[in-house]
């Protein structure tokens, strides 16, 4: 009888009573109870957490950073309510701490009291650490546990993001103030810059103007030296003139009686004398027609000088800073202050032009032909020259009219002693006035040094304000100046510098799809193990007719296959209709399966057919060592290294594998590789088996009487 027919009777056996049908329809249902069931049991259980009851706990006093108020406490509590992550309970700590202990509460989240003012820390000059805290309770449930680490991980990176956002839009409001600040800066020091321009300029003519006056100056001086030189000679020759006419009246007046005889034997003497004295009355009104010429230009160059130095002390001095550099904002045009030392020598120079001014204002007024003082002396040297011609003409005979002589010599030396005294005083004066003079000359001489040295330093601190105006403007213009919509987008990028961009290229809906290629061929080989705890692994008549090895093995394999055909059906029908299961390769995922389950009998019915009732046993450890080495829940590679060994040699490891692809999509090149993994063991199982169930043609004792049946 062919291995076909072989089956078939098998099924038919299921077919003669009620118990039979049930066990039969049991078997095709059992996978559900692994595939289905099971995985309905968690198939998306984060959907769930809102029914999570955790205890939440807000502490937070709130804290002022920057003149605003931050409530960092409450806001998170208000993100958190309005997210439902879990069944949130507000409540005190102590509750919080006695509820995770007795399970009230699977955790708790607490936001402590500083939580506020050590978040705003952060932009002041001792920032701190804010710290959420979270009690869990792995006697409650551990897995509870790691998913809350993951949710207050986010909450935590969410409350850091925002407390930088705070820090560092104060950082960028900060950047704008010092914008803002160089902004000004560069604009004063280009008013330095204007200022100091026009210092160099005021400096340049009061350089110009001390050098005007130092050239008047030394005019000046040069005039008055002149001047009394002839002061001086005019002082000698009327001294002498005083002298001469003292002398003569004094033998004259002495020695009257001897006159006569004298003027008679001594009338050429007495001539040429007379003679003598009208030509030094000459010289003496020649030098004073000079100093009448010169008197009113040097009075008007000493007043200029004065004048000059006066405004200039004036202006640097009264009206300017004590400090020898112009600052922004300081008058336009006005000339830079010389200092304190400076000031007091064209002070000083100053009270010498006036002194001086005041000598030629005396000159002056003694030269001008108003003048009492000189016209009279113009007029006594012209009277004096007449009396001494006529003397020197009626010399001869003056004995005629000694008397008129005598009275017209003491004329004479009257008029000459008062001249000797004016041209006295005339001298004194000159000489004061050519010592300020000197004096006036030399301090603008100064001056005029000291304001060559202020023009160079003004063109240095020019040069120097124009590259501070140029390098304040270059910094401003590197000094980043953000608008609030800027700022609010570089703070956002700042607070949160790295994103995780995730893509996933077949991502599993929820959590019961990511497992499903685990917990599917775990059913599988479920339902395939009870199958043939009611089927026969190898037909008994068949073996004892001694029917072809391979003939009995594909007829105990063929009922369980086709078993196993239709729990895939049943199971996948379930998982896609009931529970809403998407694979990405429907049709490829069925068809393996079908591989599947056929592999999967194939090597229950070896182990069951070669062992006995010890390969019961065998098909459990089997699973066990499939289940722990296949990687469905964590990689295999996080397995101890027992279990990464015996990997690559078990066919569920491949099974996982491929199912993955043909759910959730990917290439298919795993999937070919478990399709020929699969094929060869499951020709390899039914080999194994044939071979089996040659071996049980031969009746022995111990089966006949087996040690242990199941």
């Amino acid at each position: 009888m062919r291995s076909p027919k072989l089956a078939a009777l098998e099924l038919k056996r299921f077919g003669r009573g009620k118990l039979p049908r049930a066990a039969l329809v049991a078997i095709l249902l059992l996978p559900l109870l692994y595939g289905a069931l099971y995985l309905y049991s968690f198939w998306d259980p984060y959907s769930r957490l809102d029914k999570i009851p955790v205890a939440l706990v807000n502490e937070d006093r709130g804290a002022t950073a920057g003149g605003k108020e931050i409530h960092a406490g409450d806001d998170i509590t208000e993100g958190l309510l309005k997210s439902k992550t879990f069944e949130w309970h507000r409540v005190s700590d102590a509750e919080a701490r006695a509820g995770v202990e007795d399970g009230t509460y699977y955790l708790s989240l607490t936001m402590p009291g500083d939580f506020s003012s050590r978040i705003a820390s952060s932009s002041g000059d001792s920032p701190e650490t804010g710290a959420l805290r979270v009690r869990t309770n792995d006697a409650n449930n551990y897995i509870v546990g790691s998913i809350s680490r993951t949710v207050f991980a986010e909450v935590r990176s969410a409350a850091s993001t925002k407390s930088s956002r705070t820090f560092l839009d104060k950082i960028f409001i900060s950047f704008s103030d010092i914008h803002d600040a160089t902004e000004k800066a560069a604009k004063g020091a280009a008013d330095l810059k204007t200022g100091v321009d026009k210092a160099k300029k005021g400096s340049k003519s009061l350089s110009d103007g001390l050098t005007d006056a130092k050239a008047g100056s030394g005019d000046l001086a040069a005039g008055l030296k002149k001047l009394d030189k002839g002061a001086k000679d005019l002082e000698n020759g009327s001294r002498k003139v005083a002298n001469g006419t003292q002398t003569l009246a004094d033998k004259v007046n002495g020695t009257a009686d001897k006159v006569r005889p004298y003027l008679a034997n001594n009338g050429k003497s007495i001539r040429d004398t007379a003679r003598l004295v009208s030509d030094s009355a000459a010289a003496v009104q020649h030098n004073l027609d000079d100093l009448v010429r010169r008197a009113p230009l040097v009075r008007a160059a000493a007043h200029r000088a004065d004048d000059d130095l006066a405004r200039l002390h004036r202006e640097l001095c009264v009206n300017a800073p004590a400090t020898p550099v112009t600052v922004p904002g300081a008058t336009p045009g006005t000339a830079p202050a010389l200092g304190p030392e400076g000031c007091e020598k064209l002070r000083k120079a100053s009270v010498s032009a006036d002194d001086v001014a005041t000598i030629a204002d005396d000159v002056h007024e003694l030269t001008k032909d108003d003048a009492d003082d000189l016209k009279t002396l113009d007029a006594r040297l012209t009277k004096l020259r007449k009396q001494a011609d006529e003397l020197a003409a009626r010399a001869p005979h003056l004995d005629e009219d000694v008397e008129n002589a005598i009275k017209k010599i003491d004329e004479l030396n009257t008029g000459a002693q008062k001249v000797a005294k004016g041209a006295d005083r005339l001298h004194t004066g000159i000489s004061e006035a050519k010592a300020g003079s000197v004096s006036l000359d030399t301090g603008v001489g100064k001056l005029k040094k000291g304001a060559g040295a202020l023009d160079g330093g003004l063109f240095k601190l020019a040069d120097g304000s124009g590259t501070l105006a140029t390098g304040l403007k270059d910094g401003v213009d590197q000094i980043p100046d953000y608008d609030k919509q800027d700022r609010d987008r570089r703070t956002e990028v700042m607070a949160d510098p790295v994103k995780l961009a995730s893509q996933s290229l077949h991502k599993a809906p929820n959590y019961g799809t990511g497992f499903a290629p685990y917990f599917i061929p775990l059913s599988l080989w479920v339902g395939a193990m009870v199958a043939y705890m009611i089927i026969q692994p190898l037909n008994r008549r068949a073996l004892a007719a001694g029917g072809s090895a391979w003939r009995i093995a594909l007829a105990g394999w063929l009922p369980v296959a086709a078993i196993g055909v239709l729990q895939v059906a049943a199971l996948m029908s379930v998982l896609h209709w009931g529970l809403g299961l998407q694979m990405a390769r429907a049709a490829g995922t069925i068809g393996f399966l079908a591989l599947v389950t056929c592999c999967f009998a194939a090597i229950i019915q070896w182990l069951n057919a070669r062992f006995g009732a010890a390969g019961r046993i065998l098909v459990l450890a089997f699973l066990m060592l499939q289940l722990t080495s296949a990687g469905g829940t964590y990689p295999v590679q996080t397995s101890p290294a027992f279990f990464n060994a015996v990997h690559p040699f078990l066919p569920m490891s491949y099974v996982v594998e491929a199912l993955r692809r043909l759910i959730t999509g990917g290439g298919l090149g795993p999937v070919w590789q478990a399709c020929a993994v699969l094929a060869a063991f499951t020709v390899g199982a039914l080999a194994l088996t044939a071979l089996s169930a040659r071996k049980k043609q031969v009746w022995t004792l111990d089966r006949l009487h087996p040690e242990l049946s199941l």
